[in-house]
Order: C-alpha cells, then sequence, then structure tokens
C-alpha cells in the first residue's frame, strides 16, 4: 500500500512509473486495493516483471515489519530480481527480508541505499546485518506520537547525546579522593599491556587514583607506561580492598590459581561495588560456587557490571556460542537476571542490559575496534565511571558510548584498519 501510494506521488512529480505487483493481488488487504483503485486514474505501467534493467530509482514496498518467515518461492526470486536492476534503491519502512526486531536475514534481502522508515526507527534497521541492508536511514513523521505507546516505554534505546552531557558533573573544587579510588585487578605474565590499557582508560575517563595489583613482573612495565597510577601488592589484597571505592578484576589476569584467589578474594570478602571482565569471567564459569555468591550478592543490592563477550556470555550461560550471538541482547539480559547484575554484552553492537530496565543498544563504534585490548579499554572507562558515583547501569551504558565514540573519533582520523586500543584510551581525553 505505501508503495503504490508513492507511485501516484512520484507520477505526479512527472516521474515515468512502473508498478511490479509480486503475489496474488486477490489476497491484498482492503488497505492495498483502495490504492490501486485510485491508481488506475493515473498514467502509471503495471508491469508482470520489470521491462528494463536500468532505473533511476528502484522503490522495495514488498514487505514490512510484520515479515517473519524467511523469503522463498516467488518472493525470494523477486529480491533476488530487484537487486540485480540498476539504480538507487529505496526501502520504505526497512528492507524486505530483514527481520524488524533482530536485524536478522530471512533468507535473502534487499540490499538498499537508504531507508525511509515509518513513525520510529525499528530495531532490525540499527542491528547487525540489517543495519548495513538499509543503508542511510531517515524516520519520517507521520503522525504517530509517543502516545501510540499507551504509557509502555520502548524496550530499547540509544544514545546520540554529546558525550560531556552525559559524564558526571565534576566539582570545582574537587580533589583526587573526591573523583573515585579504583582498584584495577589486572595483568599477568607477558600480559602487562592489559593492565597498563585499562589503567590508562580510567585516568582518561575521570577516575581520580587508580591502584593496580598485578603480577610483580608488570611492576616496571606500569610504572614507566602508567606513571600516574598505585601499585598494590596481589598477595596483601585485603589492605587494597578497604581502600578502593570500586574493584575491577580480569583484563588479562590469566586462570592461574593466584588469578582464582584473588577472585575468590574480591567475591567472599567485599560487597563494594564490582566490574567483572575477561578472564574474571572465564574463572566465574568454571566454578559455580563464585557464581551463587556472586548472584546472592548482586539480589542484596552489591553493584556488579559484567562486560563478556559471545564466548564468555555462552560459558557463563552454559549455552553455545552460535545461539548467544544470534540475540546478543535476550542472552544478555538472562545473565543480568541470574546475577541481579548489569551486562554489558560485547558484540558488534554492544547492548547494556539490567533488571527492570530498558536494553541500552550502543550504535557508536566501528569495525577498528575490533583490536586486542580494546575491551581492556571499555573496562576501565566503565570502572572509572562507577569510581565517580554513577550507577551501575548508567556507567555502562555511557562508558559503552564513550568508548565508542572515542574508537570512531581515532578511526576518522587514521582509518578503521590502523585503530588501535592504545589510540583509543588517548582519544578518550579529547571526546566533547
Amino acid at each position: 500500500g505505501d508503495g503504490l501510494a508513492l507511485s501516484r506521488l512520484l507520477s505526479e512529480k512527472a516521474f515515468r512509473v512502473e508498478v511490479w505487483c509480486v503475489g496474488d493481488p486477490d489476497k491484498a488487504s482492503d488497505q492495498w486495493r483502495r490504492q490501486r483503485e485510485i491508481l488506475s486514474h493515473y498514467p502509471v505501467e503495471f508491469v508482470a516483471q520489470p521491462k528494463g534493467d536500468e532505473y533511476e530509482a528502484l522503490v522495495d514496498a514488498l514487505f514490512g515489519v510484520g515479515l517473519s518467515r524467511e523469503l522463498s518461492g516467488i518472493y525470494g526470486e523477486a529480491v533476488r530480481k530487484f537487486m540485480s536492476l540498476a539504480g538507487w534503491k529505496l526501502a520504505l519502512d526497512l528492507p524486505s527480508g530483514v527481520d524488524s526486531d533482530t536485524g536478522r536475514i530471512l533468507g535473502c534481502a534487499v540490499r538498499a541505499d537508504a531507508t525511509l522508515t515509518f513513525g520510529f526507527c525499528k530495531v532490525g534497521l540499527m542491528l547487525y546485518p540489517g543495519c548495513e541492508y538499509a543503508g542511510e536511514v531517515e524516520i519520517a513523521d507521520i503522525g504517530i506520537s509517543e502516545r501510540s505507546f499507551f504509557g509502555m516505554p520502548p524496550q530499547m534505546y540509544a544514545y546520540d547525546e554529546e558525550v560531556a552531557a552525559l559524564l558526571p558533573k565534576r566539582a570545582k573544587n574537587g580533589h583526587k579522593g573526591t573523583f573515585g579510588r579504583l582498584l584495577l585487578i589486572a595483568g599477568s605474565v607477558n600480559m602487562a599491556g592489559a593492565a597498563v590499557l585499562a589503567a590508562r582508560a580510567a585516568y582518561r575517563a575521570g577516575a581520580g587514583m587508580v591502584k593496580v595489583a598485578t603480577d610483580a613482573e608488570n611492576r616496571i612495565i606500569l610504572q614507566q607506561t602508567v606513571p600516574e597510577a598505585l601499585l598494590g601488592e596481589r598477595r596483601q589484597l585485603r589492605e587494597s580492598l578497604d581502600w578502593a571505592d570500586v574493584i575491577a578484576i580480569g583484563p588479562g589476569l590469566g586462570k592461574s590459581e593466584e588469578a582464582f584467589s584473588c577472585l575468590e578474594q574480591v567475591v567472599m570478602e567485599s560487597r563494594k561495588p564490582l566490574l567483572v571482565d575477561a578472564d574474571g569471567l572465564n574463572l566465574l564459569a568454571e566454578h559455580p560456587e563464585l557464581k551463587s555468591a556472586l548472584s546472592r550478592q548482586g539480589a542484596e543490592g552489591r553493584a556488579i557490571v559484567l562486560t563478556p563477550h559471545i564466548g564468555e556470555l555462552s560459558r557463563l550461560l552454559g549455552e553455545s556460542a552460535a545461539e548467544c550471538g544470534k540475540n546478543p541482547a535476550l542472552w544478555g539480559c538472562e545473565l543480568a537476571a541470574g546475577f541481579h547484575a548489569v551486562v554489558a554484552a560485547k558484540d558488534a553492537r554492544t547492548f547494556v542490559c539490567a533488571e527492570n530496565q530498558p536494553v541500552c543498544v550502543n550504535l557508536s563504534g566501528n569495525s577498528g575496534m575490533g583490536t586486542a585490548g580494546s575491551g581492556d579499554v571499555l573496562a576501565g572507562v566503565i570502572a572509572a565511571l562507577l569510581a565517580q558515583g554513577m550507577s551501575a547501569y548508567k556507567a555502562a551504558a555511557v562508558g559503552v558510548y564513550v568508548h565508542g565514540k572515542a574508537g570512531d573519533s581515532v578511526s576518522a582520523e587514521i582509518g578503521e584498519y590502523s585503530c588501535m586500543a592504545g589510540d583509543i584510551a588517548q582519544r578518550l581525553l579529547q571526546i566533547r
């Protein structure tokens, strides 16, 4: 129906319009029949197949948001034929073949140069791979207001604000203690870089003091690369736990007995806000008793942030990575409910999930951030925001967004191929 209405409008603008109807017109909706009747008074040609192989513009109005089955038969053939034609391609509402809820491709799909979607943006236009099929997305106001939600807010949202508007306010008379003391338990033999990147990112994101508890072999490297950082002894962790406002554990930690001992102590002997990343998550997955203890603490009110990629998410849930990869938001919410925690489920799009909260999907970032150490930088950013007093949910959502914006800034300057994690940590300072 939308396609027929657009055909009429284009005809009025003196375009020569062909309309290719696919399927049985006897099964068409009443709205479609009405638009078809109106078009009978216009010089619009209805064709059984496209008459040419090149057009100034091609409009896909075959399916909208209601499609839930894979495109096959005459519809799959029509999409493939449509894509073989030369010309600029516009999709109405969303490209035919893209699942509006997940962005999944239903067998085959139109790959548009642009998509004009109506009222509000559809989730599938923002998620991979659907966003790659949508091209440039424009939202058309057609008179549908937020009143149509009937008091129920959307279940997913994204930030697009200026970074400065989201960061915690800094007291003019503040000092290093005002902006939070972060204990970072990170790094292992031959893995000093993870501790360096996380510590540097934490400082760049505004933490007042960062103490790094790491292997003795890493101490000189840290003193040379992050001289601002304090150094703590892993074998005397109790003192550092008492000192800290927030604890982060996992980047480059490894899975040694000492690493497990540190995680066990952090879980069992502290109730301070906690971020668990990387090998901290892998150790949790291997030790059900710690998982249970941390879940109880989450239920009792301990602020917990977990930052798994798809592999870590699957291990924590006991599901296959392939299954978790199909819908990271769904499984992120599952993990958040199990731990009573905030979960940043990291993928091409990262989803921040928490109980009784909408999912925050991050739209910043690019392929250049798919590089070793990028996750360590993210852990440092989120932990720093926690240390400055943000709630676990807000710190994770804003942290992921800020991290992505920094990556976008780096890639815009030097290209996605050349982006390194250290560049992202450095650029945090320059985000406005």
